[in-house]
């Protein structure tokens, strides 16, 4: 696996699964992690044993989002069964998809902001796998979705059930107070076609997982959300979906909540308000 990421001051690195060396250093015509998502997509990023750069160990690095500025954020409501039916939900036909802001986006370790309790008072998170788009691409078969797919991201995202719960049509406002989204701190690059349905999600809150499936029971895989979406309309590198989770836990100011995603990586942030 490889890995593109940031440092909290924006200086963009690749990785491997040991070390991370500047971005430039291995590929000098790269400025930036946006550049080299066509290079993820298309399996042509630099590997790291050719590059005369120090290697940084990434305990010595903090890191910021993996990109400057992220595309079109969606998110996939209901994709497990189980889920559904936790929520008293039929099953879809189709993906329950719904945007959020940019604005809603923040970095790995957060914070999740709570809004004040006159506005939401259930918010829940929800740990997720996302698909970093890495190609402009329409019409894609979900058998080639992988050819325009950068990378993989873990991410926690957050919900306002009570909100949601008075009106359905309040879905993008219950998903949309700011930090509602906290992406992981790499795109995970694979170096291969990844076997992403024997992967597991987790939701960890406080130590503890409060909800985790296998990828394989989603009702709508990563690809074929691509596939799906790049008929609705056109893709661009650093757009993200967000594929669903297997669980959503209430938050409490002062929690802490893990997204982890087998092979992958986690992202944590403390709840506060």
């Amino acid at each position: 696996m490889k890995y593109l990421a940031r440092t909290l001051d924006g200086k963009p690195l690749l990785g491997d699964d040991e070390a991370y060396v500047p971005l430039p250093a291995a590929a000098p015509e790269l400025e930036s992690v946006s550049d080299a998502l066509p290079r993820a997509a298309a399996g042509t990023l630099p590997d790291l044993d050719d590059v005369p750069a120090e290697r940084i160990d990434p305990e010595h690095i903090q890191f910021g989002p993996p990109l400057a500025q992220f595309g079109k954020l969606w998110g996939i409501g209901l994709n497990y069964e189980e889920h559904a039916g936790d929520l008293d939900e039929q099953r879809p036909e189709e993906p329950a998809s719904f945007m959020k802001p940019a604005s809603a986006l923040t970095g790995p370790g957060g914070p999740i902001r709570l809004p004040p309790v006159e506005q939401t008072d259930g918010v829940t998170a929800e740990a997720e796998l996302a698909v970093i788009m890495g190609r402009q691409c329409r019409n894609v078969a979900e058998t080639d979705a992988d050819d325009v797919i950068a990378g993989y991201l873990p991410v926690i995202d957050m919900t306002a059930e009570d909100i949601l719960q008075r009106n359905p049509r309040f879905l993008t406002r219950a998903k949309s107070f700011d930090s509602f989204i906290v992406v992981g701190p790499a795109i995970a690059v694979p170096e291969e076609p990844l076997a992403l349905e024997e992967l597991t999600v987790q939701t960890i809150v406080n130590g503890e997982v409060t909800a985790e499936n296998e990828i394989r029971n989603m009702l709508f895989p990563p690809r074929e959300i691509v596939s799906f979406h790049s008929d609705v309309m056109t893709l661009e590198p650093g757009d993200l979906f967000s594929t669903g989770t297997p669980g959503a836990e209430p938050l409490e100011p002062g929690d802490h909540v893990e997204a982890s995603v087998e092979s992958i990586g986690s992202v944590e942030a403390p709840v506060v308000r």
